[in-house]
């Protein structure tokens, strides 16, 4: 099988990098588009697959495609595409909001399966949620859930509108997640902490409390009781977390990357 990435940019490196050390394909079958030949200069150098800068030099031979441009650049990069595009080709987009729809109509297509990866697949700790169009055959569904296994984990959902909700909570999360250490790095500066320190002592915590909550079978709420005692610390810190809605707050903004994402896909 011959797979085409289009897109060099850090996702588009990223699939490449972990289909090569998972061995699904071999480096000359293994094809990169990218536009512009300053970059594409450098992916070469990078040894991450053959790369091209013209779709016709790569696109008829591919038999899966992956999509890895901005959202914005998708129009123009199906009128391009579109004169060398194959019914029996499976198209993979990880473009945010662009739905299985409108690229079946840009590229005159029928396997089209979306994906929404996050920031972590570039170590490895990515997480995928795909969904698929009817043309897709389940053997085809399956190679492409064991090259998006290859970032981390991935799950499939029934509809588009999972996949919208995943951009609002995986796609976006590891921003919150990081918003929220930002801060606790900066009170732990406050404190008295040097900057080293307090980015371990940030970091080693949310390690910690990810890795407990996924080997156990506690809640969050009952590991947050276990933490707490009736006039302590965490209390304390819980009771003014509550008290000014952060726990609504993070629910809202999350919300509206939800809305961001559907927005999106409206054009």
């Amino acid at each position: 099988m011959k797979i085409l990435v289009i897109g060099g940019g850090n996702m588009g490196k990223t699939y490449c990098r972990s289909l090569l050390r998972a061995h699904l394909v071999q480096p000359e079958d293994l094809m990169v588009l990218e536009r512009s030949p300053e970059r594409a200069e450098l992916l070469r150098a990078e040894k991450v697959g053959v790369v091209h800068t013209e779709p016709a030099d790569c696109l008829n031979v591919a038999d899966l495609i992956i999509l890895a441009v901005k959202p914005q650049d998708s129009a123009s990069l199906f009128a391009k595409l579109r004169p060398a595009t194959d019914p029996q080709q499976v198209y993979l987009s990880i473009m945010a909001g662009v739905t299985i729809a409108s690229i079946q109509e840009g590229l005159g297509v029928e396997k089209v399966i979306r994906a929404m990866p996050n920031l972590p697949a570039q170590i490895g700790l990515g997480m995928t949620s795909y969904t698929a169009s009817d043309a897709v055959t389940r053997i085809e569904l399956v190679l492409v859930q064991n090259l998006l296994n290859t970032t981390g984990k991935a799950i499939y959902v029934d509809t588009e509108h999972a996949i919208d909700a995943t951009t609002a909570i995986s796609g976006s999360g590891p921003a919150y997640v990081l918003y929220f250490m930002e801060a606790m790095i900066d009170v732990a500066r406050e404190m008295g902490f040097t900057e080293s320190q307090a980015e371990l002592l940030v970091a080693q915590t949310f390690r910690g409390a990810v890795e407990l909550q996924m080997k156990n079978d506690l809640s969050c709420s009952e590991w947050i009781a276990r933490v707490s005692s009736k006039g302590g610390t965490t209390e304390a810190a819980i009771n003014t977390f509550k008290a000014t809605s952060v726990y609504e707050d993070i629910k809202a903004g999350a919300r509206a990357a939800l809305e961001r994402a559907e927005a999106l896909g409206r054009g």
